[in-house]
C-alpha cells in the first residue's frame, strides 16, 4: 500500500503496443481528464439538486443542477462512442493495443462501463419526469429513477476509475512520471465515490438517526468496500484517509457555499421559511475509522486476507461508533447551529414539531438492540472489507 511501483507485479501486457506508451509518456490522456471532469460535474450537480429540492422543490427538469448531472452522462456517451470507433475501425489507433473486445467492438474496459453508465443516466431523465408526474413532484432520494441515475453515475465513475487504473499500472511498470498524477486522480475519484456512497445513505444517516443501529449497519455495508478497494488499487499507504478527507471537505464546502445562494420555495405546503439553498448535513466522521484502517493495513501486510477483513470490520465499526455517537449529541445541540456545522438549516417542508427542528433522535436504540446492531454492522463491515480487498488486488493487474 505504499506509493512505490512494483514492476514484477504490474508488468505491462505483452499485447500492449509501444505506441500506447509513447502516447502516455507525455502525461495523462485527454479522455481521463474529460471523464474526471464529467464525474465532478455530476457530483456537484447532485449536491445542488438535493439542495434545490430541500429549498425550492421540483419546479422543472431544466434546472442548472439537472444539467450538470446529465452533462456527465453526455460526456461519457460521446467520449465512449469516439473511443470505440477509434479502437474498432482505425487500425492505426494508438489505444487499440490496450483495448478489449466486446461483441466485436474494441475499447478499453473502462469505456464500456462508462458508456453503459452514460446511457443509464440519460435514460433516467424521462423516467424521472414520468415518475414525478405519476407519484408527486417531490419524492424520496431513493426512488427507482433516482436509483437508475445513481447507478449510472457509479458506472461512469467505475469506468473512469478503470481507465485511470490501467494507465497508471502501465505507467508504474514503465516508471513514467505520469504515475504520480494518475494516482492523485485515482484518490480524488475515490473520494467522489465515497461521496456517492454516502449520498445513497442519506436517509439512513440523517443526524436524528445517528443513535440508531441502522445508521452504522448501512455505513458498514457501503463504506469499507470503497476504502479497501482504493487502498489496494492505488498503492498509497494513506488511501482510505485521503478519500475520506475528500468527501469531508466536499460537504464542508457545500455547507459554507450553498447558504450564500438565494432560494425560496415554489411548492407547498411551506412549514419553514427558506431564503437560501439548504446545504447537506455535516459529514459523517468516516475519516476517523479511515485513519484507523490505514494504520491497521500497514501493520497486517503478512496476514491472511480473511484475518485482515475480520479485524477491519470490528475496527471500522468500533472507531466509527466511538467518534460519531458523542459527536451526534453535539450536532443535536443548538451549539452546532452555525455556519461551520450547519445544523440550523432546515427544509421548507420541515415542521416545527418535527424531530429535525425539535433536535430529537428518531427511534434511538439502546441496550441489547444497539449491541446486536453494532455486531451486525461489524460483520457487514468485515464482508465489505473482504470484497474491497479482493477486488482491489485484482485491479492492480488491470492493463486495458
Amino acid at each position: 500500500m505504499s506509493t512505490a511501483a512494483h514492476p514484477s507485479v504490474f508488468a505491462a501486457s505483452t499485447h500492449t503496443g509501444a505506441a500506447v506508451h509513447e502516447q502516455e509518456a507525455a502525461g495523462v490522456p485527454w479522455y481521463i481528464w474529460t471523464g474526471v471532469a464529467g464525474i465532478t460535474s455530476a457530483s456537484v450537480g447532485a449536491a445542488w439538486d438535493v439542495a434545490w429540492h430541500r429549498s425550492i422543490g421540483r419546479d422543472s427538469f431544466w434546472t442548472p443542477a439537472h444539467l450538470m448531472i446529465q452533462l456527465c452522462g453526455v460526456l461519457a456517451a460521446v467520449v465512449g462512442l469516439y473511443l470505440v470507433y477509434d479502437c474498432t475501425f482505425r487500425r492505426e489507433s494508438r489505444l487499440r493495443a490496450a483495448s478489449v473486445s466486446v461483441f466485436g467492438l474494441r475499447a478499453p474496459l473502462g469505456v464500456f462501463l462508462a458508456g453503459w453508465g452514460g446511457v443509464a443516466m440519460i435514460t433516467s431523465a424521462p423516467f424521472d419526469n414520468w415518475w414525478h408526474n405519476a407519484y408527486g413532484l417531490d419524492v424520496k432520494i431513493v426512488s427507482p429513477p433516482h436509483t437508475l441515475l445513481i447507478l449510472g453515475i457509479r458506472a461512469v465513475s467505475l469506468g473512469v476509475f478503470f481507465l485511470i487504473l490501467a494507465t497508471m499500472n502501465r505507467a508504474a511498470a514503465e516508471g513514467k512520471q505520469s504515475f504520480s498524477t494518475l494516482q492523485k486522480l485515482l484518490l480524488y475519484l475515490g473520494g467522489l465515490t465515497v461521496g456517492g456512497q454516502m449520498f445513497f445513505l442519506q436517509e439512513y444517516t440523517w443526524d436524528i438517526k445517528l443513535h440508531s443501529a441502522i445508521a452504522y449497519i448501512a455505513l458498514g455495508i457501503a463504506v469499507p468496500v470503497v476504502f479497501a478497494m482504493i487502498a489496494q488499487a492505488s498503492r498509497f499507504r494513506w488511501a482510505a484517509t485521503t478519500v475520506a478527507a475528500v468527501y469531508t471537505l466536499y460537504l464542508m464546502a457545500e455547507i459554507l457555499i450553498f447558504p450564500l445562494m438565494g432560494a425560496e420555495p415554489k411548492l407547498g405546503p411551506v412549514f419553514n421559511s427558506v431564503t437560501h439553498l439548504v446545504p447537506a448535513k455535516f459529514p459523517i466522521l468516516i475519516v476517523v475509522p479511515a485513519l484507523a484502517l490505514d494504520l491497521l493495513w500497514q501493520r497486517t501486510r503478512t496476514w491472511k486476507l480473511w484475518q485482515v477483513a475480520l479485524v477491519s470490520g470490528v475496527v471500522f465499526t468500533a472507531v466509527l461508533f466511538a467518534a460519531e455517537w458523542p459527536f451526534a449529541n453535539f450536532l443535536m445541540s443548538k451549539a452546532s447551529a452555525n455556519r461551520i456545522f450547519g445544523t440550523g438549516y432546515f427544509d421548507y417542508n420541515s415542521m416545527a414539531e418535527g424531530f429535525d427542528r425539535m433536535r430529537q433522535y428518531f427511534q434511538p436504540d439502546t441496550g441489547l438492540t444497539l449491541t446486536l446492531g453494532l455486531l451486525r454492522a461489524s460483520v457487514y463491515a468485515a464482508l465489505s472489507t473482504w470484497i474491497g480487498l479482493v477486488f482491489g488486488r485484482w485491479m492492480r493487474g488491470v492493463q486495458r
